[in-house]
């Protein structure tokens, strides 16, 4: 595997790179030691072009690296919002089966009590399945981008210096949705801390 080089290496070579080759004086009275010279600086300036593609394909994979970390806290932003959206439809739904026993034990609501109590279960449902949704789709696409990048660095398209650090993200999506499977069993079946 390629070592990338370092950032002192790259201005050091940037420093040498920046320097064109000059043109050589040319001498008139002898014709064929001006072609060798000038083939000499057509050599340069050949190489010199060379190191420069060089430097702009690892600038380009780097680039490329770059943009994987991107679309990783792309990733997690989005996740992050189906976690806010997920929780509110769970407290929101909690909120409301709550206050409506409450009001119905105190005598508040007459009529049919247990429909809107309902709603308010199907709300904690609609949050707890969003958030299994999300996380599903937060773990594909992530296992999906690995398994791209990984492929992209065998092909040496990318570096392999960063990693993919662990996702707390998912870890917070997790425990949120186990928080509110246990709310929902709470609610559905009256057992647990919740009921």
């Amino acid at each position: 595997m390629n070592k990338s080089p370092t950032i002192d290496e790259l201005l050091a070579s940037d420093a040498k790179i920046a320097q064109v080759p000059e043109v050589p004086a040319v001498d008139k009275s002898d014709p064929s030691w001006t072609s060798i010279e000038q083939t000499e600086h057509r050599t340069k300036l050949a190489t010199h072009r060379t190191v420069l593609s060089i430097n702009r394909t690892d600038m380009s994979s780097r680039r490329t690296g770059m943009s994987f970390q991107r679309s990783r806290m792309s990733a997690e932003r989005t996740l992050m919002s189906v976690i806010r959206t997920s929780m509110s439809l769970i407290s929101f739904g909690f909120t409301i089966y709550q206050f409506l026993g409450h009001m119905a034990q105190a005598g508040l609501v007459t009529g049919m009590p247990h429909a809107a109590r309902n709603f308010g279960v199907a709300l904690v449902w609609l949050g707890v399945a969003m958030m299994v949704v999300g996380i599903f789709y937060h773990l594909q696409f992530m296992f999906g981008l690995r398994r791209q990048r990984r492929s992209m660095c065998a092909s040496g398209l990318v570096h392999g210096d960063s990693h993919f650090p662990v996702s707390f993200t998912l870890l917070v999506a997790v425990l949120m949705l186990a928080l509110g499977v246990v709310a929902l069993t709470s609610l559905t079946f009256h057992v647990g801390p919740f009921d």
